[in-house]
């Protein structure tokens, strides 16, 4: 019989192979720190650095999610949809009359991170049950989502949220964006679950080898559905910093944001196969295409060009995940 060890080998961000591929990320990002400050005047004043911050939370939060399921060899393209949703219902109740204002945000974060739980369960038992591809299962969510979206929302932006909650959004420490650092303890939460818990280790051992896992006796369906439950746990969390950043609920917000969650995922070295990637790569990731898309706007690049050349990132990182497989197959 199949140990827990032979299933999957503990990971961990400190292995060699892993400094490594973070290293390589990590110089990266560091070249395209230093190229738009070369040719940017105000690339790295505080209120740029600040924005940057910003930015990429949300990214960050929705692919701190993603890496679960692209871990044991899935994916999930409704975590944008399912963001608009859980934001939807979250602020149905946080305008609900006749309650006072700490109540009105804690059960608007309670509702959105709970509809965004449920849809990834529903995405992770569907699939996982009926051994269906999960592009498939969460392409329909997506679909699903966003209706559920417009249809509770009545297609209208929801607005008036308690200052409280409008405040949280824009707080600063030290000039650090408090949502920023909100986003930065999902990453080291998640960095622990997958490289301390016998939790993170068996994702690893699904993408790795399944029937490994299977025959080791450890429950693989309920696993998978766990994965995919976090990533709509994580869409929920996304929902309530989106409203507390911008001060609405739009039933049309989060579209696209998938393909940036997996994009950050795959440029910070997580394989679209499973069973290789952290937590920590995908948070340099969403460094790269925070800043990448800072610093082609301060070079005055149209929105097309910008489209073009963050395409061209993903593709070539895919490529690079095409070599990296075979130097770790070795």
């Amino acid at each position: 019989m199949a140990t827990e060890t032979d299933i999957a080998p503990r990971p961990s961000a400190f292995s060699l192979r892993a400094i490594i591929n973070n290293a390589g990320i990590g110089l990266a990002l560091l070249a395209l720190i230093v190229f738009f400050s070369l040719f940017t005047e105000h690339f790295l004043t505080p209120n740029n650095i600040t924005n940057i911050l910003t930015q990429i939370t949300i990214n960050l939060v929705l692919a701190v999610g993603m890496t679960f399921v692209i871990l044991i060899g899935g994916i999930d393209l409704s975590v944008g949809s399912v963001m608009a949703f859980a934001a939807v219902v979250a602020g149905k109740a946080i305008t609900l009359p006749g309650i006072g204002p700490a109540e009105a945000i804690a059960l608007a974060c309670l509702a959105g991170v709970l509809a965004g739980v449920v849809c990834g369960l529903l995405n992770g038992v569907i699939s996982a049950y009926w051994a269906l591809p999960s592009f498939i299962i969460t392409l329909g969510m997506l679909n699903i989502a966003r209706g559920a979206a417009l249809h509770v929302s009545d297609a209208q932006t929801i607005y008036s949220f308690p200052f409280a909650f409008e405040e949280f959004g824009s707080a600063l420490i030290y000039g650090v964006p408090v949502v920023f650092l909100v986003a930065l303890a999902l990453v080291v939460i998640a960095w622990f679950i997958l490289t301390r818990t016998v939790f993170g280790r068996l994702l690893y051992g699904i993408g790795s080898n399944e029937e490994a896992v299977r025959l080791a006796g450890h429950p693989v369906f309920w696993l998978k559905v766990a994965a995919f439950t976090i990533c709509g746990l994580t869409a929920g969390i996304a929902a309530i910093v989106y409203m507390a950043r911008l001060n609405i609920s739009s039933p049309i917000a989060g579209i696209g944001f998938e393909l940036n969650a997996i994009a950050a995922v795959i440029i910070g070295g997580t394989s679209l196969s499973g069973g290789r990637g952290s937590v920590i790569g995908t948070l340099l990731g969403a460094f790269i295409i925070g800043v990448l898309a800072n610093g082609l706007i301060l070079i005055g690049l149209n929105d097309f060009m910008r489209q073009m050349i963050t395409g061209v990132v993903i593709i070539v990182a895919v490529v690079l995940d095409h070599y990296r497989a075979k130097y770790s197959a070795r």
